[in-house]
């Protein structure tokens, strides 16, 4: 939902307040302690962008989004992590990987150099080869790539491009939270887990809100 959807469904007097709470709940969609992903982990970067807006101030059109998604059987995609890369570099990737896959994993990559570094890291790396490889990357990380297609189209159909570059990262968050519980048959269940980890959050003034790469006086 965007700001303006629920400024009118709650009858919010200004557009900045239903803004400034979806920016909060948006801050509450990832717990600090939550599990790394395990198993089978694909691993690549997609790119997003803003083209009509990109010289408006709105998404640069070379955003790099790092991608680590479980591979089930039959296809199936399990849970998803997410998180904008300050540039594109495989290197990147290694630190992305420690941050949100569990040791003795197996990860699926394309045949970045760096990240061979990852079979040293205590994973089990598959690396596909693009010259090696008789099939295109979305054959062997099909995981990554239908998340990446599934993130675009919710990025330009649901929020318009609507996404300035410094708030990109929670609204990945909220995606995240989204995606990990598509399958769950209790929406008012989603609902409490949000209000409950929503109480556990510190405090985002409006100012940080405004500008989260400003530092902010928070009054004790």
């Amino acid at each position: 939902m965007s700001a303006l959807g629920l400024q009118r469904v709650l009858g919010f007097g200004s557009y900045e307040t239903a803004w400034a709470w979806l920016q909060k709940l948006r801050r509450a969609m990832v717990r600090p302690d939550r599990d790394l992903l395990s198993g089978v982990v694909e691993l690549d970067e997609v790119f997003v962008g803003n083209e009509s807006r990109g010289a408006a101030g709105g998404m640069k059109d070379n955003t790099a989004v790092m991608v680590a998604v479980e591979s089930l059987d039959d296809r199936r995609l399990g849970r998803v992590r997410l998180e904008v890369a300050e540039v594109a570099r495989s290197s990147n990737l290694v630190g992305f990987a420690m941050r949100v896959i569990e040791e003795g994993s197996t990860v699926k990559t394309d045949g970045a150099t760096n990240l061979k570094r990852l079979a040293g890291l205590g994973y089990e790396h598959q690396r596909f080869v693009g010259l090696d490889s008789k099939e295109p990357a979305h054959v062997n990380l099909p995981g990554v790539h239908m998340v990446g297609s599934l993130l675009k189209r919710w990025l330009t159909g649901t929020l318009h491009y609507a996404v300035s570059q410094e708030h990109l990262a929670y609204y990945l968050d909220e995606y995240t939270f989204r995606f990990n519980r598509r399958t769950s048959n209790s929406r008012g269940l989603l609902f409490y887990r949000l209000l409950q980890q929503a109480v556990n959050t510190d405090p985002h003034p409006l100012a940080e809100l405004r500008n989260p790469l400003a530092p902010v006086d928070v009054p004790f």
